[in-house]
């Protein structure tokens, strides 16, 4: 007596397909779900606008290696910085504030700043890392 045989293809009866088209859909639903941290976000001028800004709008700040603020050559705390903005932001409405960053800071403290500037409703907020030929 001879059996017969009947060829089988790759998948039996398609539940493989069905399994990885569900994992596949599990896995872009999961993805879809993070949220991505969009940094600090701020407006930005428009492309071929021109702002002028008098010195009197302008505040420096610097943030040395050990995360001291540095306000026009003398060592300044937080509350003062708040203060300071918070004047100058009544008097000046235009005002932008430039935080010059040693690459030693401790980055919380360049976050506790930018928070303060975000708090205080900066209009224009600047920062960017010291050269080294600066330190």
């Amino acid at each position: 007596m001879k059996l017969r045989r009947t060829k089988r293809g790759l998948f039996d009866s398609g539940s493989a397909l069905s399994d990885i088209a569900f994992l596949l859909i599990i896995y872009f639903i999961v993805i879809a779900g993070f949220n991505i941290n969009k940094g600090y976000l701020m407006n930005l001028p428009e492309k071929d606008s021109t702002r002028f800004l008098l010195q009197n709008d302008i505040l420096r700040y610097e943030l040395n290696d050990s995360g001291k603020i540095i306000f026009m050559g003398e060592e300044i705390n937080k509350e003062y910085v708040e203060r300071d903005i918070a004047a100058a932001v009544k008097k000046h409405p235009n005002l932008a504030v430039l935080l010059t960053i040693s690459p030693m800071a401790p980055w919380q403290n360049v976050v506790s700043f930018v928070e303060i500037a975000e708090k205080l409703s900066v209009d224009s907020f600047s920062f960017k890392m010291m050269n080294t030929t600066e330190m």
